[in-house]
């Protein structure tokens, strides 16, 4: 296994078993959250406002996560009916245009958006956290996107990936 494989396969593994602590965490507050307004008669605002950020990162996280395994949503019927040769052109045009959307929007536009909420001090209701902290997922997952662009690229130029 060579030096960008495994790299490529251990950021995998932690994006996982973050997405998988994440989740535990989601599903503990939920069942807080029913517990103590069924038991408890009363409800923590917290828990709410919790499992809605937890629900962004997993999403915003999963989608880097399918990127990277190449399991993400897409029509192949008529990629399906190219030649090997356009198959391997139309693999790696896609991919150019899965970087640029990480880049343009993810990474440079979610940076932005980090840096002005932190900027303004934006703080979210309940927590009390800077909001800035919790729109961080759309940069990291950009640059994860992108790397996982280039990685691929990579491999379907040099026929590690077949299309």
């Amino acid at each position: 296994m060579n030096r960008p494989e495994l790299i490529f396969n251990k950021i995998n593994k932690l994006l996982e078993w973050f997405m998988i602590t994440i989740f535990a965490l989601l599903v503990l507050d939920v069942l807080f959250q029913v517990f103590s307004r069924y038991i408890l008669g009363s409800s923590f605002a917290w828990t709410e406002e919790f499992a809605r950020y937890s629900l962004i990162w997993m999403t915003i996280l999963g989608a880097a996560y399918l990127n990277g395994k190449r399991e993400h949503l897409s029509m192949d019927f008529l990629y399906e009916k190219f030649s090997m040769a356009n198959k391997k052109r139309a693999s790696i045009l896609i991919e150019i245009f899965i970087f640029l959307f990480a880049l343009i929007v993810m990474f440079i536009g979610g940076g932005n958006l980090v840096y002005t909420t932190l900027h303004l001090e934006q703080l979210s209701g309940t927590l009390r956290i800077p909001l800035g902290y919790v729109y961080s997922i759309m940069p990291i997952s950009g640059f994860l996107i992108m790397s996982f662009s280039v990685y691929h690229i990579t491999n379907i130029y040099t026929n590690k990936i077949n299309n």
